[in-house]
């Protein structure tokens, strides 16, 4: 914590950590406002996986795979992949493995 600290970084306690995930989650459910492959798209990132990989996960075409990574985050209306993944997360939707 001390160290955390020192480099500037913030140490934020679990449950200030879920007040924010809550706080950020949309009106909507995840699973409401993606289509189909999205969600698969989404919970397969969560995992990790490479577009490469979720493609081959998915029977898809890597392409096809980079279009829904982009739209997961404008149709959630968050700035970004790592927002959506946090926001599954939130939502039990995935965990991440250890």
């Amino acid at each position: 914590m001390v160290h955390t600290s020192g480099r500037g970084d913030a140490l934020l306690s679990p449950s200030v950590t879920r007040r924010v995930v809550e706080a950020a989650r949309p009106n909507r459910s995840l699973r409401a406002a993606l289509a189909t492959r999205e969600q698969g798209t989404l919970e397969l990132i969560a995992r990790g996986l490479s577009n490469r990989e979720i493609g081959a996960a998915l029977i898809v075409e890597e392409s096809s795979i980079r279009t829904h990574v982009k739209r997961v985050p404008m149709r959630l209306g968050l700035r970004d992949l790592v927002q959506a993944v946090i926001l599954t997360y939130g939502n039990g939707i995935d965990r991440p493995r250890r």
